[in-house]
C-alpha cells in the first residue's frame, strides 16, 4: 500500500463531483487528493486513518477530509458486509479563482480554514443527512445549491478533529510508498507486540533515521500514534459488554493491564471502565 496522488473521476466540466461509494470496503489505499471531499457514511463501520490520527466511523457520519491529507478507510466487513458512502469532492478554485472571494459567500469563506486537519461532525447531523439524501435524486445544479447548504450547516455545527498535524505537501512516490508500508503494517499488527526495529526494516530504514522520518511527518513518535491505534480498538471493544477489560487489554495489544489502563486515560482522560460506562 502506498499513498497514491489519487484523480478524482470527473465525467464532464463540472466544479463539483458528486460520488457514490457502494461494496464490501470503501477505497482501502492510502491516499491523498487535491481536492476535499465531504462525505457521509449510509451503511458501513470501521476505522478511518486521516493525517496522524485514527478514528472510528459508523453509520450515518459525516466526515470532511481536508485536501492533500493522506487517508485510508478500513471497512469492518465482520459488522458491515455492504458499505454506502456519499461524497463531494470540490476545491476553492472549483467554481473559478475568485468565486469564494465575492461577498455573497464570505459568511462560508471560514470552511476551508476548518476543514485543512479534517473533521467529524457532531450536532446538527439530522439536518446534513436529509440534504445528503436530496442530492441521490438531483440534477447538477440542485446538487450546487445543497452543497452550498451543506457546507453553511457545517459551520453551525460541533465537530471533533480527525487530525492534529497538518502535513501540506504531497509526497512523493517513494515517500508515498515508505509511510503507506508503515501504516499498513501498523494496521494489520497493532495487536502483536511491534519492535522499533520490525518497523524500521518495513521502511527500509534504520531506527534511529526511521524515527526522525516519522516525526517530521506526523509531528508525533511512532510509538505514541500506535497506542493510539490499540485505545481506538479498545475504545470499540469496550462498547462490547461481552468481553472482559482484561481481554480488552490484549486484544488491543497491551499485554500489560497497568500500562493499558494508564495509556487509555492519558488518551481518553478517563479509565476504561469510567469509558464503558459513560458509553
Amino acid at each position: 500500500m502506498k499513498v497514491l496522488p489519487f484523480k478524482i473521476p470527473k465525467s464532464k466540466n463540472i466544479g463539483l463531483i458528486y460520488q457514490e461509494d457502494k461494496g464490501p470496503y470503501f477505497y482501502d489505499k492510502l491516499h491523498q487528493h487535491d481536492e476535499i471531499q465531504i462525505c457521509y457514511v449510509v451503511r458501513g463501520e470501521g476505522a478511518i486513518l486521516v493525517g496522524d490520527m485514527v478514528n472510528e466511523y459508523r453509520e450515518r457520519d459525516i466526515l470532511v477530509i481536508g485536501g492533500n491529507q493522506p487517508h485510508v478507510f478500513k471497512s469492518d466487513v465482520s459488522v458491515v458486509k455492504e458499505s454506502f458512502m456519499i461524497s463531494l469532492f470540490f476545491t476553492k478554485e472549483s467554481f473559478g479563482d475568485h468565486f469564494f472571494e465575492l461577498e455573497d459567500v464570505k459568511e462560508i469563506r471560514p470552511f476551508f480554514d476548518v476543514a485543512k486537519t479534517s473533521f467529524k461532525v457532531i450536532s446538527n447531523k439530522d439536518l446534513l443527512v436529509g440534504y445528503f439524501d436530496s442530492l441521490r435524486d438531483s440534477d447538477d445544479f440542485e446538487r450546487f445549491i445543497y452543497f452550498m447548504k451543506i457546507i453553511k450547516e457545517l459551520l453551525r455545527s460541533d465537530i471533533q478533529r480527525l487530525s492534529t498535524f497538518l502535513y501540506n505537501k504531497k509526497y512523493t512516490d517513494n515517500e508515498g510508498k515508505r509511510m503507506g508500508k508503515v501504516m499498513d503494517y501498523t494496521l494489520n499488527n497493532y495487536e502483536q507486540k511491534i519492535d522499533l526495529e520490525e518497523v524500521a526494516e518495513v521502511a527500509n530504514m534504520t531506527p534511529n533515521a526511521f524515527c526522525r522520518y516519522f516525526k517530521q511527518r506526523t509531528n508525533k513518535t511512532y510509538f505514541t500514534f500506535l497506542n493510539e491505534i490499540r485505545v481506538e480498538r479498545a475504545c470499540k471493544l469496550l462498547q462490547n459488554k461481552e468481553f472482559l477489560i482484561t481481554e480488552i487489554s490484549e486484544k488491543s495489544g497491551f499485554k500489560n493491564i497497568s500500562n493499558f489502563n494508564r495509556k487509555f486515560k492519558e488518551l481518553k482522560n478517563v479509565t476504561p471502565s469510567e469509558y464503558r460506562s459513560n458509553y
